[in-house]
């Protein structure tokens, strides 16, 4: 595998979840358009599928690079915070096996793309649920292994994981507090906890043990991403 099955639709959620996959005609369509025409109009019209496909792989391949060290052939039961439309467990899956996977996400796409910070009271989304439950199958994983819960409607899974993923989501475009209480139901000493964040000393009175990863000096913000282990 070295690109993504990608439909239309499936490239517009992709590109609206990840903005620097649109290229340089798009992003400046965008600035003399609005965000408003961007996201509802020339997305369905103006994007390649198959290239889509392959930048996207190539991210979420980079993206894995940061992390893979990190997983182990034991960390069975995954959760992903906001995984987007499921790049990076395709390739968490390609290289490890029988994992389970439960993934939280808000099942709307907002009128108008933003990006960044969002904080408590955050409601942008950028997802279609039935779309990227086809588009993981499409992609290798099977049916068995997928466990999708929409944040706005399903109560959350409530079992020990082995491996929590929240890139450029938990902390950075949605407040960690909204997740604390729950992350302490579904974690134990052992449980790692991988996350984007522009504050990383302020988890050192969160948890034992908080390391960073890798550290992306191209965003405004300087996030971080980090892997912290047991709550204090």
């Amino acid at each position: 595998m070295n690109k993504f099955l990608v439909s239309k639709k499936d490239a517009r959620i992709i590109v609206l979840q990840r903005i620097e996959l649109a290229g340089p005609i798009l992003k400046n369509i965008r600035k003399i358009f609005g965000r408003y025409l961007f996201t509802n109009f020339f997305l369905k019209f103006f994007l390649n599928s198959s290239k889509i496909g392959k930048k996207y792989f190539d991210i979420m391949n980079y993206e894995y690079q940061s992390i893979s060290e990190k997983i182990n052939q034991s960390d069975n039961n995954v959760l992903s915070i906001g995984a987007g439309i499921g790049g990076l467990e395709l390739i968490i899956n390609k290289n490890f096996s029988n994992k389970k996977y439960y993934l939280i996400e808000r099942n709307y796409i907002s009128k108008k793309v933003r990006y960044g910070w969002g904080g408590l009271e955050n409601t942008e989304a950028y997802n279609n649920l039935t779309l990227q439950k086809k588009f993981l199958i499409n992609n290798g994983i099977n049916e068995n292994q997928i466990n999708i819960f929409d944040y706005d409607k399903d109560s959350f899974p409530i079992i020990k994981f082995d491996l929590i993923i929240s890139l450029l989501s938990l902390d950075y475009h949605y407040d960690f507090d909204i997740y604390k209480e729950y992350l302490k139901k579904v974690s134990n000493e052992e449980t790692k906890i991988i996350f984007d964040t522009i504050r990383s000393d302020y988890f050192k009175n969160v948890f034992k043990s908080v390391e960073v990863l890798r550290t992306d000096q191209t965003t405004i913000h300087k996030s971080k991403r980090i892997i912290c282990k047991g709550f204090i």
